[in-house]
């Protein structure tokens, strides 16, 4: 009895402990109800309603029915009508648009004539799993797409195989490898996690030891001592770059298509932000493992949210609010395009700004925040 009751004292001591330590305690119980919240309902490894750019060149009563169609199978949702090819084209390097349908100006004509007119599906193939199963389901398309149109007289036309042609073709990954998707995203998620966990275990571990104080009794202000505790994690990151890319070039032949500069430029901004972040954690921890259930909580959902795991597109229209909050998000849209489609500073513009947003604000806390601990 004397030892059960020894037993309880400590339990309850512990249960004390634990009570007192209220971010761990929050980080205990917010971690699975975020697991929850993700998995159960962003994570969709089935997406419809893909943006998809039309190009029709011809007006028969045919070709409506062919895009009516692409659109009722829940697929593919038309954003973008009467566009040249070229602008199609622009919209699809650009990754605005998943699919780019191009119906010839004579598809009508030569579907009466029994000739099987091809129509081109262009498909931005970067992420294999996002497009696996519309492209599938495209060629399901031709057995209803043309059922009411292909009676009476028409009927002849209606054989198997279809009385058109489906011609798709899958750019910047023709393949459909998935390394080519995975290899040049773990660029960006290996990042995220070393660049906010150094940094935020770094100045937590001075406080713990004691060498903050020695720190603040210095005249260094407090941006000086942001910046140069940022400075050699970003020397440290690009070491890390190296070793990445030169593994995805040597042992998985990754390609890269475009400047490589401009993808050292965009990853300099990149670690600055999950820098800046991993700063603001470092001033809301108590100690080294509050630091980790922090860095933990912004990973996740940066891992889960930013089309890294998942598609993007897939998941519902609040998730991807909350995915375009995160700088990953938008670097794996940098990354993806430089080395796969040979994108240049004008179409990786759109994605380049919420990063230095995101840098402006997690700089701007960092920096708040280290004031209130000087005071």
């Amino acid at each position: 009895m004397q030892a059960l009751a020894r037993m309880f004292a400590i339990a309850l001591k512990e249960v004390q402990q634990m009570l007192r330590d209220k971010l761990t305690f929050a980080m205990a119980v917010g971690v699975p109800i975020l697991q929850l919240v993700l998995f159960g309902y962003a994570i969709n490894t089935d997406p419809k309603g893909l943006p998809t750019a039309v190009v029709a060149q011809d007006t028969s009563p045919m070709a409506r029915s062919l895009v009516a169609a692409l659109q009722t199978s829940g697929y593919f949702r038309v954003v973008h009508t009467g566009l040249a090819e070229s602008a199609g084209d622009a919209l699809l390097q650009r990754g605005e648009i998943q699919f780019l349908v191009v119906v010839p100006d004579d598809f009508g004509a030569r579907l009466v004539r029994g000739e099987r007119p091809a129509v081109l599906v262009a498909v931005d193939a970067t992420d294999p799993s996002a497009s696996g199963n519309a492209i599938a389901a495209l060629n399901q398309l031709g057995t209803t797409a043309l059922a009411r149109d292909l009676r009476g007289a028409l009927a002849a036309q209606a054989p198997r195989p279809l009385p058109f042609e489906v011609r798709i073709q899958r750019r910047y990954n023709p393949e459909g490898l998935t390394r080519y998707n995975i290899v040049p995203g773990l660029v960006g998620t290996i990042l995220t996690m070393t660049m906010v966990m150094l940094t935020a275990l770094a100045m937590t571990r001075e406080r713990e030891r004691g060498t903050m104080e020695n720190l603040l009794a210095t005249p260094v202000r407090p941006i000086e001592v942001m910046v140069g505790k940022i400075l050699p994690y970003v020397v440290l990151g690009y070491v890390q770059l190296g070793v990445i890319l030169g593994a995805a070039f040597v042992l998985f032949d990754v390609p890269m298509v475009g400047s490589v500069p401009l993808l050292l430029a965009m990853i300099g901004v990149f670690m600055l932000a999950n820098l800046g972040v991993g700063f603001t954690f470092s001033t809301l921890a108590r100690n080294q493992l509050q630091a980790l259930q922090l860095t933990f909580f912004f990973f996740l959902p940066s891992m889960l949210l930013s089309g890294f795991m998942f598609p993007f597109r897939g998941m519902p229209g609040w998730a991807q609010t909350l995915g375009e909050a995160l700088p990953l998000t938008h670097f794996l849209r940098i990354v993806r395009g430089v080395m796969l489609k040979g994108s240049g500073a004008a179409e990786l513009a759109p994605e380049l700004w919420p990063m230095l947003a995101f840098l402006a604000v997690a700089g701007g806390v960092a920096l708040l925040r280290y004031r209130q601990t000087l005071d």
